[in-house]
């Protein structure tokens, strides 16, 4: 028995609770792959907060901390202007809040990129300061030494290619990418570098889906799409898209709820009852003792 820290949902206050740590592995993870065929796809959504990862934490395999906390949460045009200080708080929230779940952290834009000992001293500073598994970083070829550094050095690395959405000012836009034979190909080798430096899972965003198929076939890591191909190993969606929170999303988001409408809906109402002064009643009300 461990303690870890849940949340009592009647106070909406973490507490720490003795319970068993039953979390998977990494290692877990990666045996679902096996002859190049994976059995049992990875189930992965986006978790900012306690709350949100609690809820998710019973049906997902991987909690991924995304850094596109910088739009969802922040209002930020882009996932570039996000810091660590950002990725290592609402990390540590997310870890609170589950106990199943591998929980990986993306490495913000500049936090990497110029060199593996900037990789790694970064890297370490966000398991140390939230408890998470792993981290995520973008990027192909060019980043295979510094995956091969961080995971000599014990620490899980998820990569990414395809659409990178911290290259922005370089691509221009978030279109699909692979439609060319060189993207193509460029994809598909940077998912093999990222591969044999070591990465136990690469995340394949916005790409044809022949080459997301390609890519799964490919690399031993577990393949996980968003805007790819069911065929992955596995998929991810930003939470709050899935569940209807915004009216605009990418073309590979399936809504299934529509959360916006439904808080649009209470909120009307309470402010209709305010507005009528029949918010609070009898049953909101503190009465005198007796």
């Amino acid at each position: 028995m461990s303690t870890t820290y849940t949340l009592d949902t009647s106070t909406s206050r973490a507490n720490p609770t003795p319970a068993p740590m039953k979390r998977l592995t990494v290692p877990a993870i990666q045996r679902r792959k096996a002859g190049g065929v994976t059995d049992m796809p990875v189930v992965m959504l986006t978790a900012y907060t306690a709350r949100m990862a609690q809820l998710l934490d019973p049906h997902c395999d991987m909690l991924l901390v995304g850094d596109s906390l910088g739009q969802v949460i922040y209002g930020l045009p882009s996932t570039v202007p996000v810091t660590l200080e950002m990725m290592a708080a609402h990390g540590a929230a997310v870890v609170r809040g589950s106990y199943h779940s591998i929980v990986v952290i993306d490495m913000p834009f500049g936090s990497y990129e110029a060199s593996p000992e900037q990789a790694f001293a970064s890297a370490a500073r966000l398991l140390k300061e939230t408890g998470a598994a792993a981290v995520k970083l973008e990027g192909g070829a060019a980043m295979a030494p510094t995956v091969r550094f961080l995971t000599e050095r014990g620490i899980p690395v998820v990569g990414h290619v395809g659409l990178t959405p911290q290259a922005i000012n370089i691509l221009g836009s978030y279109a699909a990418r692979g439609r060319s034979d060189a993207e193509a190909d460029k994809i598909v080798s940077d998912a093999v570098a990222l591969d044999k430096a070591g990465a136990f899972a690469i995340v394949v965003e916005g790409v044809v889906e022949p080459i997301a198929i390609a890519v799964t076939e490919a690399v031993a890591a577990m393949v996980i799409g968003i805007g790819a191909s069911a065929q992955c190993d596995g998929q991810v969606l930003v939470t709050e898209d899935m569940l209807g929170l915004f009216e605009r999303t990418a073309r590979f988001v399936k809504k299934y709820e529509n959360l916006a409408g439904v808080i649009e809906t209470a909120v009307k109402s309470y402010s209709a009852e305010v507005t009528a002064r029949s918010f609070p009643s009898a049953d909101q009300t503190y009465a005198p003792k007796d």
